[in-house]
């Protein structure tokens, strides 16, 4: 099952279950996806839709917008409304791959490096590029950035 089958499926087990905040981050979820789809038919895009990969990169970043949103509500003193980020997080997460841990990225970030035979900072887009199509949704990549650079830098 992919992931949009996934999603809407898991859309109609909330509406049963009436779990209301994890039917109201699904519907936002279903939102974007469409968006996206719109956007891509505007600009030329082929008709079949979205790949898991873009589905991936827009939960990504729906995912990056509810943590700054809640820092911001941290920082102001809403407290209820930086909970209620965290909640619409972990539910968004749920259908993102499981994230590289420390060990596991500098392992990544090494082996892209060899693989490219990169030697300098002018093959860090390379390395980026590299990271992004075999790790998509895995790992940071604004952390990963500076430790590409510090290794080539080397």
């Amino acid at each position: 099952m992919g992931l949009r089958e996934r999603i809407l499926a898991d859309t109609k087990e909330a509406m049963k279950a009436k779990e209301t905040a994890r039917l109201s981050t699904l519907r936002l979820i279903s939102a974007a996806i469409k968006d996206r789809e719109i956007a891509a038919r505007g600009e030329g895009g082929d008709e079949a839709g979205l790949s898991e990969a873009d589905l991936t990169a827009i939960l990504s970043k729906m995912v990056k917008q509810r943590q700054e949103s809640a820092k911001a509500y941290e920082e102001g003193g809403r407290l209820e409304l930086a909970e209620r980020e965290q909640d619409e997080i972990k539910v968004i997460q749920s259908y993102l791959p499981r994230q590289l841990d420390a060990e596991e990225t500098r392992a990544a970030i090494d082996k892209a490096i060899a693989d490219l035979g990169a030697e300098s900072i002018r093959d860090m887009g390379r390395v980026m590029a590299e990271l992004r199509a075999r790790y998509a949704g895995q790992m940071d990549f604004g952390a990963v950035g500076p430790v590409i650079k510090d290794r080539l830098m080397k």
